[in-house]
């Protein structure tokens, strides 16, 4: 491909040779290191390519082989220009272009962010665009390091950032922490005491009986079988420490980390309407396109009809030259299909295999976050206007969410006075006289 492409810029020419020494000619060509290729036998002679530079240097192996040389084709980007060169407001065109690719390339027109799942990208571009972060800014003035503090900072729960600049984008990574503690609204529960480790509960997100559970660091707050409610603590993350007579006399504090089943029961109602619309296209499409340029819009067609249904479809992108060279070229596409409703009623199988489908769909989502059905107790019941898909599955599945632990007092300590029971004591340790 890089070959083809150089050969293109430099330009070539197809030739033809005939006589009675073309072999000569040939060998002639390989001792001065005259690159030759494409070479084919055509009816009692040879055709070939050859460089401009090459081609000059024939005319002594012509002279010395008496072979005859016939120029059938010339390619390549001199034959193309020498071809066009009157043609001066093409060249202009084409410099010009040249020169704003060039002039674009120093700017970022793509923002691209990945790895965000609790806030969408309208979100993070906000903020960014209060940071002066924004599309059309010079790569120059882009400061990938102050990017990552500011999203790190303003974002609790992103707990990795990465910047980057390719081409014209700017690509921003984030990963969120998905398991992080809530944040307590009292000052109290948030102070870290003496600069340690802040404790973090677990607490039940839910109602349910513990069936089992592993604790790797806190301290247990329930047993097997027994019942807890939400908002119960399951693992406290301040463990006492007592001395020898068994006294409270301060608190370790940890992040609790733990893996608890509980079998508990989850409510399911889902509903479908025992009509559906049916839609009968006409064969009338409205098509219109954008395009725009920065601020400037141009647009074709159009999608303005008298039909009181119409179903509408839109696409759009950005112009860009490869994978990371985009440009501020905007395309947009809609087009406005009308139709003719019909009203028409589900079969009564229909509306089971339906609601059946969803259901199923939604043990499966569970069975993905680790939930084991024990019991199914969903039916169906079908009404005139809609059929309905309730009940209540009997499940185990894990329980638990981290909160900010709420700090515990140490209980004071009564000091000794000094004297036993029954005994006074006078200051005197001896007899008086």
């Amino acid at each position: 491909m890089l070959s083809r492409l150089i050969c293109y810029i430099k330009g070539y020419l197809r030739i033809q040779i005939a006589g009675y020494s073309t072999e000569r000619f040939l060998n002639a060509c390989r001792h001065r290191g005259i690159y030759l290729w494409g070479l084919q036998a055509v009816s009692g002679a040879y055709e070939m390519n050859i460089s401009i530079s090459g081609f000059r240097k024939l005319k002594p192996i012509i002279r010395k082989t008496g072979t005859k040389v016939t120029i059938l084709k010339k390619s390549g980007l001199p034959f193309y220009l020498f071809r066009y060169r009157k043609r001066k407001l093409f060249f202009a065109g084409a410099f010009f272009f040249v020169f704003l690719i060039f002039w674009m390339s120093h700017y970022i027109w793509n923002i691209d962010i990945t790895g965000n799942k609790s806030r969408t990208d309208e979100t993070l571009l906000e903020f960014l665009e209060e940071k002066s972060v924004r599309n059309g800014m010079a790569k120059s003035d882009v400061n990938c390091q102050r990017i990552v503090k500011d999203i790190r900072k303003e974002y609790d729960d992103i707990i990795w950032v990465s910047a980057s600049i390719r081409g014209t984008r700017l690509i921003i990574q984030v990963k969120e922490n998905e398991d992080s503690p809530a944040v307590s609204a009292d000052p109290k529960e948030a102070a870290e005491p003496g600069g340690a480790v802040q404790p973090v509960d677990i607490v039940a997100d839910r109602s349910c009986t513990i069936v089992s559970a592993i604790v790797r660091n806190g301290l247990l707050q329930t047993k097997i079988g027994a019942k807890v409610k939400k908002g119960d603590v399951l693992v406290s993350g301040q463990v006492p420490v007592n001395n020898d007579a068994g006294e409270v006399t301060g608190y370790q504090y940890h992040v609790s980390d733990a893996d608890i089943i509980g079998k508990t029961k989850i409510k399911y109602k889902d509903s479908c309407s025992n009509t559906y619309i049916e839609k009968e296209n006409f064969d009338v499409c409205k098509k219109q396109y954008s395009l725009s340029l920065g601020n400037i819009r141009f647009s074709f067609g159009g999608i303005k009809n008298d039909y009181e249904h119409f179903t509408m479809y839109g696409e759009q992108g950005q112009l860009k030259f490869f994978d990371n060279f985009y440009i501020p070229v905007f395309w947009w596409s809609r087009e406005a299909i009308p139709y003719t409703p019909h009203k028409k009623q589900h079969e009564k199988e229909e509306i089971q295999q339906i609601l059946t489908e969803r259901f199923v769909r939604y043990c499966e989502d569970l069975e993905k976050k680790g939930v084991e059905i024990i019991e199914n107790d969903v039916k169906i019941y079908t009404g005139q206007d809609e059929s309905e898909a309730k009940g209540s599955l009997t499940v185990r599945m894990p329980i638990g969410k981290e909160k900010s632990s709420k700090l515990l007092e140490v209980p004071e300590q009564k000091e000794d006075e000094g004297k036993e029971t029954g005994d006074e004591v006078d200051g005197n340790d001896g007899d008086d006289h």
